[in-house]
Parts: C-alpha cells; structure tokens; sequence
C-alpha cells in the first residue's frame, strides 16, 4: 500500500512539475513517521487495556485471599476456644486432685507417694497445655495483625479506586457545564470505563477536507484546555476520525488518505491545547483513526456527519492504584 501511495505521489510530481524530488522524499519520510508513530500509539492503547486489565485482577486476587485470611482466623479463634476450654477443665482436675491429695496424706506412705506422682503428671500435663496455649495465642495475635495490614491495604485500594471515579465524574460535570453553549451543535461528554470521553463532530470544528479549526471550534477545544490546565493530572488521548469516503486528489497542502486526514486533524486540536500554557504537553497524545472506528453505518450522510469527529478521551493516572496493588 505504502509503495502504490509513494508511486502515486511521484507520479503527481512528475505530471504537475510543481513537487521536487527532495520534497516527495520529505512527503515519503513523513508518512512514514506516522506510520511509526500511529503503531506505537496503538500498542500503548492495547498497553493500557492489559494494565487495567491486570490492576482489575490482582484486586479480585486481593480480596479473595483476604477472605481466606478471615476464615484461617475464625478457625484459630475456635481452636483458641478449644484450649481454653481444655486449659480449664484442667485447672478444675488439678484443684480436685490437690482436694483429695490432702485428704489422702492421713494414709499410708505408698497411697501418698501413688498421688503425688499422679499429681506431677496432671502439673506436667497443665504446664504443657498452658506452654500449647501461649503459642497458639501468639499465633493468633500475628494472623491478626497480618489480616489487619491486609485489611488496611484493601481498603486503601478501594478509597484510591473511588477517589479516581469521583474526580472522574467531577471532571465529566466540570467538562460539560464549560460546554453547554455548544449543546446541540454535535459536541458529546460522557463517562465510562473509569474514562472521560469528549466527542465534537467535524461540523463543529472543520471544512471538509480541511484540517484547519474554525472560530467556533477553537473556542470549543479552549474551554476543554481550560479545564485540562486545571486538571495537571490527567492524561488525554485526542483521537482523528473520518468517514469512509475516499481521498481523492489534491486537497489543501495535499491528503494521501483518511489516515493521514484524520491525523493531522488530531494534531490540529493537540497545537490548540499546547498554546495554553497550564496544560503539559507531556499528557497530550495526538492519533489518527481513520475510517477504522465509527460510531454509526456510514450508509447514510447523516451517519457520516457522526463518524466525522474528534474525540478526546481523559484518563486519570493510575500511578497511586499500582503502588497500591504491589504493597498487597
């Protein structure tokens, strides 16, 4: 595919005479750059996908053996109980021993000996079960302790995991109300996933075939970079889509496909972001879909117009939440 496009290029050169060699090998490099990056950014999306993924699992892992934890205690406590029980049931042997040891020192010197032998045996007998019943309780008190950090940890993971979804939620409300005058004019704010999503149509934001924002979608993406100043801790992710109509021609500075449309479009809104000065730059992430993700059939102009958008997707950083998880 790439060989056809760089063929077609230098054929386009060769026709117009207006595009010089060293400007077709610019073009060829550019591309693919893109191309480059384009891969990269979708192994890092799949990245992302496997690592909430695996923090999802290992959390369940957590709970379940901290539910194991707990039944391992219940079991202690009732062997605990047991020795108690043991424990006293003894004593109450002992003292009855010591009742007929004294009743029995009037006889014989053979019948004493007899009971006083028993009587070391049952004070053997009770010293090895009070010995059984310390270790047992030391054991216990180190399981409880474990359970109790345990317990703290998990519980910490599920505060974090709930901050997140609360900042989440209050970014979404914060987003939308910032861009309320442009309800009905093809701009969308939702959340799902643990994610923030702002969806704005092209008819919001570009020509068609154009990849220069308009007035009134710059005024748009300024307000989402607003609030993204204020936000210094998440990341986003600004995603280019197109229909599926084909590049035909030359369009502007010259499109080789909807790839290349959609990416320059995303890049378009990324160069607006970066003006402000309160939003890292390190956090934006420009990519072009293509043709490859719509939302709706695109049998039909209307379904087309919904395809044709630019969607940014806000993701908290989960730095706090790893951590978490290693300590379990």
């Amino acid at each position: 595919m790439i060989k056809k496009m760089s063929l077609g290029l230098l054929v386009l050169a060769l026709n117009t005479s207006c595009v010089s060699k060293k400007i077709y090998a610019d073009l060829e490099n550019k591309f693919a750059e893109l191309k480059k990056e384009r891969n990269a950014l979708s192994d890092e999306n799949e990245s992302l996908k496997t690592g909430k993924t695996q923090l999802e699992n290992d959390l369940a892992s957590a709970k379940a053996e901290l539910e194991k934890a707990k039944n391992d205690l219940d079991k202690l406590r009732l062997d605990r109980d047991k020795l108690a029980a043991d424990y006293t049931a003894s004593s109450n042997n002992l003292k009855n021993l010591q009742n007929s040891y004294s009743a029995l020192e009037k006889n014989s010197d053979e019948a004493l000996k007899a009971n006083m032998d028993k009587n070391r045996e049952l004070l053997a007998q009770l010293e090895a079960k009070e010995k059984a019943l310390a270790a047992e309780k030391s054991r216990l008190e180190k399981l409880s302790k474990d359970f109790k950090d345990r317990s703290d940890r998990v519980n910490e993971l599920e505060s974090l995991i709930a901050a997140k979804e609360a900042s989440m939620k209050k970014l979404k409300e914060t987003l939308s109300k910032s861009l309320k005058a442009f309800e009905g004019k093809g701009l969308t704010v939702q959340q799902k996933d643990g994610k923030v999503y702002v969806s704005m149509e092209n008819k919001l934001l570009f020509e068609s075939g154009s990849w220069t924002v308009g007035a009134e979608g710059k005024k748009a993406v300024d307000l989402v970079g607003k609030v993204l100043g204020d936000n210094p801790d998440i990341s986003v992710l600004i995603e280019g889509h197109t229909d599926n109509d084909k590049i035909t021609g030359t369009i502007g500075g010259g499109i080789e496909n909807n790839w290349d449309l959609s990416t320059k479009r995303a890049t378009a809104i990324v160069n607006i972001l970066s003006a402000n000065a309160k939003v890292k730059k390190e956090n934006l992430t420009a990519a072009g879909r293509g043709e490859y993700f719509p939302l709706v059939g695109n049998d039909t102009p209307d379904g087309k117009a919904k395809n044709r958008r630019i969607e940014f997707i806000l993701t908290p950083k989960l730095d706090e939440l790893s951590k978490a998880l290693n300590d379990l």
